[in-house]
């Protein structure tokens, strides 16, 4: 006890210990605002908490084996780096760019609202050899939707991407990265691939660009499926994203990885073909935010805690 009370004391003379109950305080007031404006928004989804994946996770990826994925064949030295919530003319742009430079192909989750706003981002997406997916409609937590609201948010942002790019995404991730059995019996059944992530860069909590490039170097391995963000709340920076990008890219070339789409990591194609019991049974999508239950016209999902 004297040890922990003598180490406790340096760690006090050398700011550690106010300095971390300073950002934990930080932390917790920032979610709490957050859950105050969801609740001032109407909206009954939680703030966004993105997890490595765990045991949840897990069990479902081995019990819908190529149907929910967390990462691809440990025995490749591929990679594939993925960005939620696009478009946002603020920061999609900056990464496309990146990429551009680089000569590096990435996958993107599109949200269908936001891409009926600005199709030219997810025109320059496609034009410019990336992947798209599908991050639902307006980014609900599906786990606390009913099988027929997930739909909804499937189809209607499927028809929004299909406007665009001329085809239907087989791949799909689920707002949270959460999902239940029932809903991924429905992607088995329907043609598509839930992706899910196992590193998490955590740019979501607008880090500096350091930050973010430990998070994804220190975790990264053979089959890795990255997950980092090229669209933001208002008022978040994903600044550090962009700036950590370029050094994230060379280091894993520099210790012999290659980044790849998601198709070609997972050997998948890119356009989802409807299955005949989907051509016969359609559900009906709705057209307004107000049809869409448990959600709100906005996107909750990409109001963040900040730190």
């Amino acid at each position: 006890m004297s040890l922990l009370v003598f180490g406790l004391a340096l760690l006090w003379s050398m700011g550690e210990v106010p300095a971390a109950l300073a950002e934990a305080h930080t932390v917790s007031t920032a979610r709490a605002d957050n859950l105050k404006e969801l609740m001032k928004n109407g909206s009954q989804v939680k703030p966004s908490s993105r997890h490595p994946a765990g045991g949840h996770w897990q069990e479902l990826q081995r019990r819908y084996r190529g149907v929910f994925v967390l990462y691809a064949s440990r025995g490749s030295r591929q990679v594939a780096l993925t960005f939620d919530d696009v478009p946002d003319p603020r920061f999609t742009p900056q990464i496309l760019d990146v990429l551009k430079r680089k000569n590096v192909k990435a996958t993107f989750f599109v949200v269908g609202k936001r891409a009926s706003k600005h199709p030219d981002l997810v025109t320059r997406m496609q034009r410019e050899g990336h992947a798209i997916g599908n991050h639902s409609y307006n980014h609900p937590d599906f786990s606390k939707l009913t099988l027929s609201e997930m739909q909804g948010q499937i189809r209607r942002s499927q028809n929004i991407i299909e406007g665009i790019v001329g085809y239907e995404p087989r791949l799909i991730r689920p707002p949270y990265g959460e999902i239940n059995a029932e809903q991924l019996q429905w992607a088995k059944e329907n043609g598509y691939t839930v992706v899910n992530w196992d590193v998490d860069s955590s740019d979501w909590r607008q880090l500096p660009a350091e930050r973010i490039f430990r998070n994804v170097t220190r975790s990264v391995k053979p089959g890795s499926i990255v997950l980092m963000h090229a669209g933001g709340g208002e008022g978040q920076s994903l600044a550090g994203t962009v700036a950590a990008l370029p050094r994230i890219i060379d280091w894993l070339r520099a210790n012999g990885y290659q980044a790849v789409t998601l198709p070609e990591l997972l050997k998948v194609p890119e356009k989802r073909e409807a299955n005949v019991s989907e051509r016969t049974h359609v559900p009906k999508v709705p057209q307004t935010a107000e049809e869409m239950p448990g959600t709100s016209d906005e996107i909750p999902g990409v109001l963040l805690p900040q730190r």
